[in-house]
């Protein structure tokens, strides 16, 4: 059985090879895992965002409020 140089090298860019496959796959499945959690940290940030209907609702509440201290401050400022 001849081993030779031809072998060798072969063997040295199956080895490379093999290596540099590895290193890809193990990035790649890195990179899906990353992009799993990101996108499950942007669903759970889209969770604590307000609505519009709900920030209007709140602020015609709010002015509701301030009217209805204003109607009661104007009240008071006629009989004095």
């Amino acid at each position: 059985m001849d081993f030779g140089v031809e072998t060798a090298w072969s063997g040295l860019l199956t080895a490379m090879f093999g290596a540099l496959a590895w290193t890809f796959k193990t990035k790649f499945d890195e990179l899906q895992r990353l992009n799993i959690l990101l996108n499950r940290t942007r669903e759970e940030i889209a969770k604590e965002y307000v609505t519009k209907a709900d920030v209007h609702a709140d602020i015609n509440r709010v002015i509701d409020r301030i009217e209805a201290l204003d109607a009661k401050l104007d009240r008071w400022m006629e009989r004095k």
